[in-house]
Protein backbone atom coordinates (compact mmCIF):
# COMPACT_ATOMS: atom_id res chain seq x y z
CA UNK A 1 0.00 0.00 0.00
CA UNK A 2 1.24 3.32 -0.89
CA UNK A 3 1.86 5.74 2.04
CA UNK A 4 1.04 8.98 2.29
CA UNK A 5 3.23 11.79 1.51
CA UNK A 6 1.68 14.55 3.46
CA UNK A 7 1.68 12.17 6.46
CA UNK A 8 5.07 10.90 6.33
CA UNK A 9 6.66 14.81 5.87
CA UNK A 10 7.24 16.31 8.74
CA UNK A 11 8.31 19.48 7.44
CA UNK A 12 4.80 19.90 5.39
CA UNK A 13 2.32 21.54 8.61
CA UNK A 14 -1.24 22.50 7.72
CA UNK A 15 -0.59 25.94 6.59
CA UNK A 16 -4.41 27.33 6.76
CA UNK A 17 -8.20 26.43 7.13
CA UNK A 18 -9.58 27.45 3.65
CA UNK A 19 -13.51 27.48 2.58
CA UNK A 20 -14.46 25.80 -0.38
CA UNK A 21 -17.69 25.52 -2.21
CA UNK A 22 -17.99 21.62 -3.51
CA UNK A 23 -20.54 19.03 -4.04
CA UNK A 24 -21.23 17.03 -0.75
CA UNK A 25 -22.81 13.34 -1.48
CA UNK A 26 -25.71 13.52 1.37
CA UNK A 27 -27.00 9.98 0.26
CA UNK A 28 -26.00 7.10 -1.88
CA UNK A 29 -27.01 3.20 -3.53
CA UNK A 30 -25.33 0.29 -5.51
CA UNK A 31 -27.31 -1.83 -7.40
CA UNK A 32 -26.44 -4.93 -9.29
CA UNK A 33 -29.80 -5.44 -11.67
CA UNK A 34 -30.71 -8.56 -13.95
CA UNK A 35 -32.84 -7.19 -16.52
CA UNK A 36 -35.00 -10.03 -17.91
CA UNK A 37 -36.18 -10.42 -21.52
CA UNK A 38 -36.19 -6.48 -23.03
CA UNK A 39 -37.43 -6.12 -26.41
CA UNK A 40 -34.83 -4.70 -28.83
CA UNK A 41 -36.21 -2.19 -31.25
CA UNK A 42 -34.37 -2.26 -34.64
CA UNK A 43 -34.15 1.08 -37.42
CA UNK A 44 -34.66 0.15 -41.25
CA UNK A 45 -32.04 -1.90 -42.58
CA UNK A 46 -31.38 -3.64 -39.57
CA UNK A 47 -34.82 -5.15 -39.08
CA UNK A 48 -34.42 -6.24 -42.39
CA UNK A 49 -31.06 -8.25 -41.19
CA UNK A 50 -33.03 -9.39 -38.28
CA UNK A 51 -35.97 -10.98 -40.13
CA UNK A 52 -33.45 -12.67 -42.75
CA UNK A 53 -31.76 -14.55 -40.24
CA UNK A 54 -31.27 -17.91 -39.43
CA UNK A 55 -29.08 -17.33 -36.47
CA UNK A 56 -28.35 -13.66 -34.47
CA UNK A 57 -25.57 -13.20 -31.45
CA UNK A 58 -25.17 -10.44 -29.45
CA UNK A 59 -21.90 -9.08 -30.14
CA UNK A 60 -21.76 -5.94 -27.43
CA UNK A 61 -23.96 -3.68 -25.53
CA UNK A 62 -23.43 -0.22 -24.56
CA UNK A 63 -25.25 2.54 -22.38
CA UNK A 64 -26.16 4.76 -25.48
CA UNK A 65 -28.09 7.63 -23.06
CA UNK A 66 -29.64 7.96 -19.89
CA UNK A 67 -32.09 10.05 -18.49
CA UNK A 68 -32.03 11.11 -15.12
CA UNK A 69 -35.08 12.85 -13.39
CA UNK A 70 -35.39 14.29 -9.48
CA UNK A 71 -38.78 15.04 -7.63
CA UNK A 72 -39.42 15.56 -4.07
CA UNK A 73 -41.29 12.77 -2.16
CA UNK A 74 -44.19 14.29 -0.40
CA UNK A 75 -45.19 14.77 3.05
CA UNK A 76 -41.22 12.79 3.41
CA UNK A 77 -39.29 16.28 3.69
CA UNK A 78 -35.72 16.03 2.41
CA UNK A 79 -36.28 12.79 0.00
CA UNK A 80 -36.54 12.76 -3.50
CA UNK A 81 -37.10 10.26 -5.79
CA UNK A 82 -34.59 9.40 -8.63
CA UNK A 83 -36.32 8.40 -11.90
CA UNK A 84 -33.48 6.85 -14.07
CA UNK A 85 -34.04 5.45 -17.77
CA UNK A 86 -31.17 3.36 -19.52
CA UNK A 87 -31.08 3.13 -23.12
CA UNK A 88 -28.60 0.26 -24.33
CA UNK A 89 -27.30 0.19 -27.74
CA UNK A 90 -26.69 -3.45 -29.02
CA UNK A 91 -24.69 -4.79 -32.20
CA UNK A 92 -25.84 -8.14 -33.46
CA UNK A 93 -24.30 -10.97 -35.86
CA UNK A 94 -26.61 -11.72 -37.91
CA UNK A 95 -26.26 -14.56 -40.75
CA UNK A 96 -28.40 -15.19 -42.92
CA UNK A 97 -27.12 -18.61 -44.09
CA UNK A 98 -25.16 -21.11 -42.23
CA UNK A 99 -21.30 -20.97 -42.49
CA UNK A 100 -21.93 -17.38 -43.86
CA UNK A 101 -20.13 -14.29 -43.12
CA UNK A 102 -22.36 -11.99 -40.90
CA UNK A 103 -23.62 -9.02 -40.84
CA UNK A 104 -24.01 -6.14 -38.03
CA UNK A 105 -27.31 -5.23 -37.07
CA UNK A 106 -27.53 -2.16 -34.34
CA UNK A 107 -30.93 -1.67 -31.91
CA UNK A 108 -31.66 -0.65 -28.89
CA UNK A 109 -33.26 -0.76 -26.06
CA UNK A 110 -34.38 0.69 -22.59
CA UNK A 111 -34.24 0.36 -18.39
CA UNK A 112 -36.49 2.35 -16.15
CA UNK A 113 -35.30 2.29 -12.52
CA UNK A 114 -36.41 4.40 -9.64
CA UNK A 115 -34.97 5.25 -6.04
CA UNK A 116 -35.36 7.32 -2.91
CA UNK A 117 -32.24 8.82 -1.68
CA UNK A 118 -32.30 11.78 1.01
CA UNK A 119 -30.97 15.29 -0.13
CA UNK A 120 -31.51 17.53 2.98
CA UNK A 121 -33.08 20.67 2.31
CA UNK A 122 -32.43 24.15 0.71
CA UNK A 123 -34.19 27.05 -0.69
CA UNK A 124 -32.08 29.49 -1.54
CA UNK A 125 -31.52 31.16 -5.42
CA UNK A 126 -28.09 31.17 -6.46
CA UNK A 127 -26.45 33.65 -8.77
CA UNK A 128 -23.28 33.89 -10.63
CA UNK A 129 -21.42 36.96 -12.65
CA UNK A 130 -20.72 34.34 -15.41
CA UNK A 131 -21.77 36.16 -18.89
CA UNK A 132 -25.38 33.79 -20.19
CA UNK A 133 -24.31 35.13 -24.00
CA UNK A 134 -22.02 36.23 -26.41
CA UNK A 135 -24.39 39.41 -27.23
CA UNK A 136 -25.65 40.30 -23.65
CA UNK A 137 -23.46 41.00 -20.76
CA UNK A 138 -26.05 39.95 -18.17
CA UNK A 139 -25.31 37.87 -15.15
CA UNK A 140 -26.35 34.13 -14.99
CA UNK A 141 -30.11 32.94 -14.47
CA UNK A 142 -30.40 31.89 -10.78
CA UNK A 143 -30.14 27.91 -10.13
CA UNK A 144 -32.18 26.62 -7.19
CA UNK A 145 -30.54 25.18 -4.78
CA UNK A 146 -31.85 21.43 -5.18
CA UNK A 147 -29.97 18.65 -4.82
CA UNK A 148 -28.57 16.57 -7.67
CA UNK A 149 -28.31 13.14 -8.69
CA UNK A 150 -25.11 11.74 -10.03
CA UNK A 151 -25.47 8.05 -11.98
CA UNK A 152 -22.40 6.12 -12.75
CA UNK A 153 -22.97 2.43 -14.64
CA UNK A 154 -20.88 0.21 -16.83
CA UNK A 155 -21.66 -1.37 -20.47
CA UNK A 156 -23.72 -4.03 -19.04
CA UNK A 157 -23.26 -7.65 -19.56
CA UNK A 158 -25.39 -9.37 -22.18
CA UNK A 159 -26.43 -12.66 -20.31
CA UNK A 160 -28.72 -14.13 -23.08
CA UNK A 161 -29.99 -13.34 -26.40
CA UNK A 162 -33.61 -14.54 -27.76
CA UNK A 163 -34.87 -14.58 -31.37
CA UNK A 164 -38.68 -15.15 -31.96
CA UNK A 165 -42.16 -13.82 -33.94
CA UNK A 166 -43.29 -10.65 -32.67
CA UNK A 167 -46.72 -11.63 -33.00
CA UNK A 168 -46.16 -14.60 -30.24
CA UNK A 169 -44.21 -11.48 -27.73
CA UNK A 170 -45.85 -10.53 -25.25
CA UNK A 171 -43.57 -7.06 -24.14
CA UNK A 172 -44.47 -3.97 -26.21
CA UNK A 173 -41.70 -2.43 -28.44
CA UNK A 174 -40.21 0.38 -27.47
CA UNK A 175 -41.72 3.90 -29.26
CA UNK A 176 -39.51 6.75 -27.90
CA UNK A 177 -36.09 7.48 -27.91
CA UNK A 178 -34.09 10.40 -27.19
CA UNK A 179 -32.88 12.93 -29.86
CA UNK A 180 -29.14 11.45 -29.55
CA UNK A 181 -30.01 8.24 -30.34
CA UNK A 182 -32.50 9.32 -33.40
CA UNK A 183 -29.99 11.65 -34.78
CA UNK A 184 -27.51 8.59 -34.99
CA UNK A 185 -30.44 7.02 -37.06
CA UNK A 186 -31.73 8.36 -40.34
CA UNK A 187 -34.82 5.39 -40.50
CA UNK A 188 -37.55 5.29 -38.01
CA UNK A 189 -38.13 2.54 -35.68
CA UNK A 190 -39.37 -1.05 -37.10
CA UNK A 191 -42.99 -1.24 -35.86
CA UNK A 192 -45.10 -3.52 -38.39
CA UNK A 193 -48.00 -5.97 -36.79
CA UNK A 194 -45.10 -9.08 -37.51
CA UNK A 195 -42.19 -9.97 -37.57
CA UNK A 196 -38.87 -11.32 -36.04
CA UNK A 197 -38.27 -9.66 -32.62
CA UNK A 198 -35.13 -9.94 -30.30
CA UNK A 199 -35.34 -10.33 -26.64
CA UNK A 200 -32.32 -9.98 -24.37
CA UNK A 201 -31.52 -10.20 -20.41
CA UNK A 202 -28.77 -7.86 -19.39
CA UNK A 203 -26.79 -7.95 -15.98
CA UNK A 204 -26.13 -3.97 -14.88
CA UNK A 205 -24.04 -2.41 -12.24
CA UNK A 206 -24.79 1.39 -11.15
CA UNK A 207 -24.04 3.83 -8.28
CA UNK A 208 -26.77 6.49 -7.19
CA UNK A 209 -25.69 9.35 -5.31
CA UNK A 210 -27.46 12.59 -4.38
CA UNK A 211 -25.53 15.53 -4.16
CA UNK A 212 -26.16 19.14 -2.82
CA UNK A 213 -23.44 22.10 -3.38
CA UNK A 214 -22.33 23.53 0.33
CA UNK A 215 -19.23 25.29 1.60
CA UNK A 216 -16.73 23.06 3.65
CA UNK A 217 -14.03 24.20 5.83
CA UNK A 218 -10.58 21.81 4.59
CA UNK A 219 -7.13 21.80 5.89
CA UNK A 220 -4.94 23.59 3.14
CA UNK A 221 -1.01 22.24 3.23
CA UNK A 222 0.55 24.35 0.70
CA UNK A 223 -0.40 24.82 -2.94
CA UNK A 224 0.58 22.02 -5.37
CA UNK A 225 3.03 23.06 -7.84
CA UNK A 226 4.09 20.02 -10.20
CA UNK A 227 7.34 18.59 -10.02
CA UNK A 228 7.54 16.45 -12.95
CA UNK A 229 8.77 17.73 -15.99
CA UNK A 230 6.92 17.95 -19.46
CA UNK A 231 8.14 15.39 -21.79
CA UNK A 232 9.15 17.60 -24.69
CA UNK A 233 11.26 14.86 -26.00
CA UNK A 234 11.91 14.73 -30.26
CA UNK A 235 13.59 11.38 -30.52
CA UNK A 236 12.39 9.04 -33.06
CA UNK A 237 9.51 6.73 -33.09
CA UNK A 238 10.87 3.63 -32.48
CA UNK A 239 13.70 5.00 -29.63
CA UNK A 240 10.21 5.62 -27.75
CA UNK A 241 9.08 2.18 -28.61
CA UNK A 242 11.81 0.90 -27.16
CA UNK A 243 11.05 2.15 -24.00
CA UNK A 244 7.44 0.71 -23.43
CA UNK A 245 7.80 -2.25 -21.12
CA UNK A 246 6.92 -5.95 -22.80
CA UNK A 247 3.24 -6.26 -22.15
CA UNK A 248 3.68 -9.93 -20.35
CA UNK A 249 0.46 -10.13 -19.12
CA UNK A 250 -1.43 -9.65 -22.65
CA UNK A 251 0.18 -12.69 -23.68
CA UNK A 252 0.15 -14.86 -20.38
CA UNK A 253 -3.18 -14.28 -18.77
CA UNK A 254 -3.00 -15.08 -14.93
CA UNK A 255 -4.44 -18.29 -13.80
CA UNK A 256 -7.01 -18.57 -10.96
CA UNK A 257 -5.78 -19.29 -7.53
CA UNK A 258 -7.22 -22.40 -6.03
CA UNK A 259 -9.99 -20.23 -3.34
CA UNK A 260 -11.28 -19.57 -7.44
CA UNK A 261 -10.25 -16.14 -7.39
CA UNK A 262 -7.83 -14.24 -9.86
CA UNK A 263 -4.27 -13.75 -7.64
CA UNK A 264 -3.60 -10.04 -7.37
CA UNK A 265 -0.98 -8.34 -9.27
CA UNK A 266 2.44 -7.47 -7.64
CA UNK A 267 2.91 -4.04 -7.44
CA UNK A 268 6.64 -2.87 -7.92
Amino acid sequence: MAENPIANDCERRIQEAVCIDTKRIYDSCVSKDCLEDLRVTFFGKSQCLIDKAVTVKCRDCSIAAVSVDVDEVPFNRGYYSVNIVFYFKLRFDTYSEPCSNPQIAVGYTRFEKKCILYGSEGNVKIFTSSVCTDDLDCPEAPRYSNPVAKVQAVDPVVLQCDVLDACDCTVMPITSFPQSILKENHDSPMTPDCYKTVLVTLGLFSIVQMERDVQMLIPAYDYCIPERECNCTTQSPCETFRQIEFPVDEFFPAERSDDGCAPCKSED
